[in-house]
């Protein structure tokens, strides 16, 4: 009896054993199996480890290149275009003559206003004479007085109408298209050509209203135009007193030497404007940017998952963003793929140096 209960007792021992192995091996083969499906679902990204640097703070924006100084050549009395003293498109000088209206009708005139000028002059004269003899009153001699005047002033009212006959350049520099012919008939209203000088040319253009304080008067800026790789430097020389309440934004003017006159009035020009110098920047590939509803967000790999972060971001470059709030060195950043990244999500980075 005693043998059979030892029999059933080692019976019952082996069994236990056998059941506690069992349960032993399939829980190191179920974590064994969570493990490699955890490894086989880690998404394979790249990524940089944050490091402070110098940030040249510049923007880059879009400006317009106009003229020096531009003026429509008009005239600014009617009459038949007499000669014209200039050829389209080429340079003339301040005070050169563009063209001429006939001027005989008003000559008529200037002769006629300069004979009753004289005897106008005339009876002042005696009349001044026979007042000092008493022999007229104060009141005759003012009348006499005043047709004198009256007969100078429309004198010198023709004389410069016929000056007006003259159109001169009003400052050196090229001129454009003619649209009038000798012989025609010309008004005030009548675009002759435009005028422009070219020799400097000024840059438009308007930034933010966040910026406005570090723009200062004297600042060199950079620009390039399209259809040429060479960069033209301008000087700021005109900042407006106040921002645009329409668009925030804050308009600025420069002016650059134009010496082998390839920067055109009227283009676009690429602007590069240099503000300050920060150092210790955080500074991210603009690739590791994903834009929100509420803002832009980045990925770091945290304990070998994705998590998400906020980011204020401001000053954009061909190839950077520069980080104002959200991130600290030494975060490792992850570069790609964010796209596709969610909260939690198992990451393997590889480190770009």
């Amino acid at each position: 009896m005693k043998i059979k209960n030892i029999v059933y007792a080692l019976l019952i021992i082996g069994f236990g054993a056998f059941i506690t192995y069992r349960v032993i091996e399939n829980k190191k083969k179920s974590e064994n199996s969570k493990d490699k499906s955890d490894k086989k679902s880690s998404i394979a990204v790249s990524g940089i480890v944050i490091k402070p640097q110098t940030f040249d703070n510049n923007l880059s924006l879009s400006g317009s290149v106009e003229a020096n100084e531009q003026v429509e050549i008009r005239s600014e009395v009617s009459g038949i275009v007499e000669s014209i003293n200039f050829k389209e498109g080429s340079n003339v000088s301040k005070g050169q003559l563009l063209f001429k209206v006939n001027d005989a009708e008003l000559r008529a005139q200037l002769s006629q206003t300069s004979t009753k000028e004289k005897l106008a002059g005339e009876n002042e004269r005696r009349a001044n004479l026979l007042l000092q003899k008493e022999a007229i009153s104060q009141e005759e001699y003012d009348i006499s007085r005043a047709e004198y005047a009256s007969a100078k002033a429309q004198s010198q009212l023709i004389k410069a109408q016929i000056a007006k006959t003259s159109v001169r350049a009003p400052f050196s520099g090229k001129i454009g298209l003619r649209s009038i012919s000798q012989g025609t008939y010309i008004t005030p209203t009548v675009l002759v050509a435009k005028l422009v000088n070219i020799e400097k040319v000024k840059i438009s253009f308007s930034i933010p209203e966040k910026y406005a304080a570090q723009v200062k008067m004297g600042a060199i800026i950079e620009i390039n135009v399209s259809g040429s790789t060479k960069k033209y430097t301008a000087k700021v020389y005109a900042i407006e007193p106040e921002v645009e309440i329409t668009t925030r934004t804050l308009k600025i003017r420069a002016i650059a030497d134009n010496i082998d006159g390839k920067l055109f009035p009227g283009t676009f020009a690429d602007v590069k404007l240099p503000l300050s110098t920060i150092k210790d920047a955080i500074v991210v590939p603009t690739e590791a940017i994903v834009p929100v509803q509420d803002g832009k967000k980045v990925f770091i790999s945290n304990m070998g998952k994705a998590k998400e972060i906020m980011v204020e971001a401001t000053t954009r470059t061909d190839a950077s963003i520069l980080i104002l709030s959200g991130l600290k060195a030494g975060d490792t950043l992850i570069t790609s793929g964010v796209m596709s990244l969610k909260n939690d999500t198992p990451v393997k980075v590889k480190i770009k140096l």
